[in-house]
């Protein structure tokens, strides 16, 4: 049988499946998988169901790698591989995605509940259906079309299903990176479907730097109608967002690779302060979250935020603490001649018809970890960016499509 032949009855496969790859999001959804910064119990529940469902659905070759965490009851936080052996057993081709999810934020802005998927319009609704579980579902299905029809992939495929992507990643890929086996290889081609576009033509390859940053700003606390007895933390906070709105011209270089083609610097959340009306707060605090160009060392943006915030200090006599959340040094960016760049555009538009383009972005996602550690990966899903939003959805033709994607890269 000829690839083509093969190919055109993997694909005949994985249409087949729709109502059974719709029944897995439904299924899926129902567990919610949070981390516990984010209020939740980590991702326990949902990978001992998948791990069942592999196990129904015939695949054979299913580990565990748990993280330890004292956080949550189960105190781990599980991460699954699965394996079947291809004809050229040197080179895997893994598609790694993420179990947990993020809270729903205000439930008023959801149509249902979060957490009870459903279909509409040819989309599936529920918290966690684009992120991650549209690539989740196609993988398994991908892989499984070749089991049902008896058909050895070309490529050795490896299934990853990771915890705490949606955090920190520690007790996900950077503890399956971290241990003493070995599970991937440098020639291996790794693929992390978590980002895209709604025409599935960028294949991400570089990151920009992380940095999320704490400011607290101390002052003294009084009556509202004496200010001169207090020092008005919230209004120092305020000069310093506006005077940290200069790192735009500071750290101003432009690199066409990425999208945003610049640093950005964003104020974000802000935590409340005082909850009447006439007390001046003696604290204030809020976040700033930057994704900045590579080139650029993050020690030295700091410096010049510290600068910054030295001189609100002076000006209005408070004192402010800024304390990292995130710190992530951006690595180097997959070559965009890499094995796993090419196959994913020969994929792409075999599937869908598009030429799909190497770009860097904001960030982030696991594939910087792995270029940390000198993996070449990429990546890459059709998506309409619903992930985080409320109302998330996933195409199920996106999800279908993104299966057979990967079928062609199992196929070799």
């Amino acid at each position: 049988m000829t690839n083509g032949n093969i190919i055109k009855k993997i694909e005949e496969k994985i249409d087949s499946y729709e109502n059974e790859m719709i029944a897995l999001q439904v299924a899926l959804t129902s567990i919610p998988a949070l981390a516990p910064e984010n209020g939740g119990d980590g991702e326990y529940e949902k990978a001992g169901y998948l791990t069942e469902y592999l196990k129904q659905a015939g695949f054979d070759n299913i580990r565990r790698f748990d993280a330890p965490d004292d956080r949550v009851s189960s105190r781990c936080r599980p991460n699954i591989v699965v394996n079947i052996p291809g004809s050229n057993p040197e080179r895997t081709v893994w598609i790694l995605t993420h179990t947990d999810v993020v809270p729903p934020g205000e439930l008023k802005l959801w149509s249902s509940d979060p957490y009870k998927a459903y279909v509409k319009d040819g989309r599936i609704y529920g918290r966690g259906s684009e992120d991650n579980q549209q690539d989740l579902v196609a993988s398994v299905f991908a892989a499984k079309a070749f089991m049902d029809e008896g058909i050895t992939p070309g490529f050795s495929i490896g299934l990853a299903f990771v915890a705490d992507e949606e955090t920190s990643s520690k007790k996900g890929v950077v503890h399956l990176l971290d241990i003493d086996e070995k599970i991937f290889r440098k020639d291996d081609i790794i693929v992390v479907p978590d980002f895209g576009n709604s025409k599935g033509t960028m294949i991400e390859v570089a990151e920009k730097s992380l940095l999320w940053l704490r400011f607290k700003t101390l002052g003294i606390q009084c009556h509202a109608s004496e200010p001169s007895i207090g020092r008005n933390a919230f209004v120092a906070a305020s000069h310093l967002v506006t005077k940290l709105g200069e790192l735009y011209r500071m750290f101003d270089a432009v690199d066409p690779l990425y999208y945003p083609h610049t640093s950005t610097f964003e104020p974000t959340s802000k935590t409340a302060n005082v909850s009447n009306i006439n007390t001046i707060p003696g604290e204030d605090v809020f976040h700033m979250d930057c994704r900045i160009l590579p080139r650029y060392d993050l020690a030295d943006v700091i410096l010049e935020i510290r600068a910054m915030a030295d001189e609100v200090e002076r000006a209005f006599g408070v004192s402010i603490e800024i304390e990292p959340v995130q710190y992530v040094q951006a690595p180097s960016p997959t070559d965009t001649n890499a094995p796993v760049v090419g196959a994913l555009k020969t994929a792409i538009k075999k599937v869908y018809g598009v030429d799909a383009s190497p770009m860097g972005i904001g960030g982030g996602t696991v594939a910087a970890h792995f270029r940390e550690k000198g993996y070449p990966v990429a990546a890459w899903g059709k998506m309409n960016r619903m992930a985080h939003q409320p109302n998330e959805s996933c195409a199920i033709s996106n999800m279908i499509g993104d299966a057979k994607v990967f079928a062609h890269l199992f196929l070799g």
